[in-house]
């Protein structure tokens, strides 16, 4: 090679690895965070075909028990079911439909595989709901020696091989421009939406789409003549501080590229309400076992109050008619609470204003409303507890955490719920039981 071909040789290669850098550090700028949002695909349905796979590629829908669609497979959905459809009306009209009880224990074992699949990777994963996570990937590419969009593909296919469901992967700069992503293909799509390509999506995205703007705020907006989201974001923070409140106004810089959300690492808690509930079989009026349904309601929702540190400001309940009929009372505490004989002693004294004997229930629940953190809970000076009582409650709440926490959730529960949980005979619907597929890797 003479030195005219070395000399043009070495500028291509010098030009080459500029090029690389210059691409790098592009790449860099339009991701100075890099959120990913995983989103389950039909999830439920996902799941019960995991488990049995001859449903696979058929119209399936989960929620027989409750007589309603909770859920249903993308193959239901092309033929016109929707969620909340009457059982009797799918079976009517879509014959073909397979409708199974839905499993909301399986659902929940497939849910923690997926976050702790997430957790290999980074310990920044926020475990939204059941079917949906966030994960802050932020540097993990040059830890993995991989792209942000290498490190999103490797996730959604190892999800995919463990757990035999696709998910939907989202990858942005902020978690609502992740949420934006991980809705634009499904299922099993993948969207990347750097810094520099936000508009391109945003036009494309109606307004009432965006995580956090809902129903209402949508309406009020669209007077305005906003459509889009980017419609949205044209109108300024200026405009939309003087007509709007501070969540929505943060939901505009994080379309706008400006993280004001972190990921929190572990379960999501900023609930609204809390609740279980539970169809049975057969129909009964007996009010010591509709009773005791409700006390083991009250120690299933408090426990779950308890493990997310919230304390409820009302609390409702329901008994469910054989005809379909809601009787139902709001109780209000008279201090923030998670200790069920407090809530016991509420719904005790109500009981008897939705309870009938002369009719048949098939179903009872119990929701906790006006969650507030236990740390902002203060002491009622005109309370009949004392706060020697009160501490003792709350000690001896925490040993029974850690015991069901060890032991399983049947180990101890009040004399109320006795019926309820220690005889599953006595007009308590059958648990259906299930194998779980072993496809790879389990943590």
């Amino acid at each position: 090679m003479n030195s005219k071909s070395l000399q043009s040789s070495k500028e291509w290669s010098g030009d080459t690895v500029n090029k690389k850098e210059r691409a790098e550090k592009e790449f860099r700028a339009d991701f100075p965070r890099a959120i990913l949002h995983v989103d389950g695909d039909a999830f439920f349905v996902a799941c019960e075909v995991a488990c049995n796979p001859s449903l696979k590629g058929k119209p399936v829908v989960t929620g027989e028990e409750r007589r309603i669609a909770s859920a249903m497979s993308y193959e239901a959905k092309a033929l016109g079911v929707g969620r909340g459809m009457p059982v009797h009306e799918i079976r009517k009209l879509f014959p073909e439909v397979i409708i199974i009880p839905s499993h909301y224990r399986l659902y929940e074992i497939f849910s923690q595989r997926m976050y702790r699949i997430l957790r290999r990777y980074t310990e920044s994963v926020e475990w939204y709901s059941i079917d949906e996570c966030f994960a802050d990937i932020t540097g993990l590419d040059h830890e993995l020696g991989m792209s942000y969009e290498e490190i999103a593909i490797t996730i959604q296919d190892t999800l995919h091989a463990e757990l035999g469901i696709s998910f939907s992967m989202g990858l942005s700069v902020t978690k609502v421009l992740a949420k934006v992503a991980s809705k634009w293909k499904k299922p099993n799509g993948r969207t990347i939406i750097p810094l520099n390509s936000i508009p391109d999506y945003l036009q494309k995205t109606p307004l009432g789409k965006v995580w956090g703007i809902g129903p209402q705020t949508t309406r009020y907006l669209q007077q305005f003549g906003i459509a889009t989201a980017q419609d949205f974001v044209d109108k300024g923070e200026a405009w939309l501080s003087e007509r709007c409140a501070k969540p929505v106004l943060e939901i505009w810089h994080e379309l706008c590229g400006r993280s004001l959300h972190d990921v929190h690492p572990g379960k999501h808690s900023k609930h609204k309400s809390l609740s279980s509930t539970e169809t049975f079989m057969p129909p009964t009026s007996d009010p010591t076992f509709l009773f005791s349904e409700l006390s083991r309601h009250v120690e299933l929702v408090t426990r779950s109050a308890r493990q997310e540190t919230l304390a409820a400001t009302r609390v409702s309940f329901f008994l469910k008619t054989r005809d379909f009929r809601y009787r139902r009372v709001e109780c209000v505490m008279p201090t923030p609470t998670a200790l069920p004989h407090i809530i016991l002693d509420a719904i005790r004294k109500s009981f008897g204003s939705v309870y009938d004997p002369s009719m048949m229930y098939r179903a009872t629940g119990v929701t906790l409303f006006g969650l507030v953190p236990i740390s902002h809970v203060s002491q009622d000076l005109f309370s009949t507890q004392t706060e020697t009582a009160t501490d003792s409650s709350k000690k001896l709440y925490s040993t029974i955490d850690e015991i069901l926490n060890r032991f399983g959730s049947k180990t101890l529960y009040l004399c109320s719920s006795l019926t309820a949980f220690g005889n599953r005979k006595a007009g308590r619907k059958k648990e259906r039981n299930f194998h779980l597929p072993i496809l790879g890797k389990v943590s």
